[in-house]
């Protein structure tokens, strides 16, 4: 058998084994004539940035419907889609997908760019979401390489340099691996690859069409591959949270974190800072107000790219004309699942309530 990888056995392959996404336009489809939709493919690789295929599905699915194309997403209201991402983290995309969407309705009249070069000046397209677009919506042959391609590409070259350092080798690979024909499918074909077979723990290399010329295979090296730089052991963080509960009807106090930032844009209850040197036994003394505020049980933990974060989290009871601090608004308990809140909020929320 020939002992190089080539496009073509790929291809094969996933014509027969391709995922069924919503995003995505099927190898059958392709061949009857249907063309891959660019705000479709730009909304759902925004998405995908450091999040898994099933946590986007539903999201972009409700993305699409509310806003079907992009003028629609364009026009919607900031606060709308801050709502409609909320729980899906990285919320720095979704302030830059509102900017991109606005950009290319009102300068490129709806049309994105084909270009790699021209999608990487649009807000929030980096080089490999650019990539992917030109190559995915408008099949120009183009490297395209994420994480399941670092990982395919590392094995099939046993390429043993650590990340991210080997990076420039895996790109250097997939270019030249990539076909003049059909490269959109060829990308999305290694990504396939990537999350069905070539999985990072006990990799399936028997069913695999380039099992045959994959160096680490036959070096017995496979799982091992790609190798990681170590990790940053990351700092933690510690603040308080208060949890304000009107009493005629159970409303719970918001208000909204600055527009730049992290979580920018998005809503939270009221608390303090959270730092590293954040003195727990204090942390009533930055109640938004006075109140008999109570301390719940345990701590909430969550973790960003950077750092892990205990909140502390402080109840109180309200009456109804208690007077509120600008820029917060009681939520009603009908209301709350829609308002703006990242997942660390909803984790604060639940634990006051």
């Amino acid at each position: 058998m020939n002992s190089k990888p080539t496009s073509q056995t790929l291809l094969d392959w996933y014509d027969r084994h391709a995922r069924k996404l919503p995003w995505r336009v099927s190898p059958d489809d392709r061949r009857a004539g249907v063309v891959p939709d660019p705000y479709q493919v730009w909304l759902s690789e925004i998405m995908l940035q450091q999040t898994t295929v099933q946590a986007v599905k539903d999201y972009f699915l409700k993305f699409t419907r509310l806003w079907p194309d992009v003028h629609a997403l364009a026009d919607a209201a900031d606060e709308d889609v801050m709502k409609a991402w909320a729980g899906l983290g990285y919320y720095s995309r979704a302030r830059n997908l509102k900017k991109c969407a606005e950009h290319v309705s009102h300068h490129h009249g709806g049309r994105f760019p084909e270009d790699e070069d021209a999608l990487v000046a649009l807000p929030g397209i980096g080089p490999y979401t650019a990539a992917a677009i030109s190559t995915i919506a408008f099949d120009r042959k183009a490297a395209v390489v994420d994480g399941n391609v670092e990982r395919v590409v590392s094995r099939l070259y046993e390429i043993k340099d650590p990340l991210p350092g080997s990076k420039p080798a895996i790109r250097a690979a997939m270019a030249e691996l990539t076909p003049e024909d059909r490269p959109g499918d060829f990308a999305q074909a290694v990504m396939d690859l990537g999350a069905t077979l070539c999985t990072p723990k006990r990799p399936t290399c028997s069913l695999c069409p380039w099992s045959e010329p994959c160096a680490a295979r036959k070096s017995g090296l496979a799982e091992t591959l790609p190798v990681k730089a170590p990790k940053k052991e990351k700092p933690t963080r510690r603040g308080a949270a208060f949890v304000a509960v009107r009493s005629n009807d159970g409303a719970v106090l918001l208000r909204r974190r600055p527009p730049k930032g992290l979580l920018g844009g998005m809503s939270e209850v009221p608390g303090s800072e959270w730092s590293e040197d954040f003195a727990t036994s204090n942390g009533h003394d930055h109640a938004p107000f006075s109140g008999d505020w109570k301390a719940r049980p345990g701590v909430v933990r969550h973790t960003f790219t950077h750092f892990h974060l205990e909140l502390t989290v402080y109840r109180a009871t309200h009456p109804a004309d208690t007077p509120i601090p600008q820029n917060c608004w009681w939520s009603p308990p009908s209301e709350l699942d829609g308002e703006a809140l990242p997942t660390v909020m909803r984790k604060a929320i639940a634990a006051g309530l």
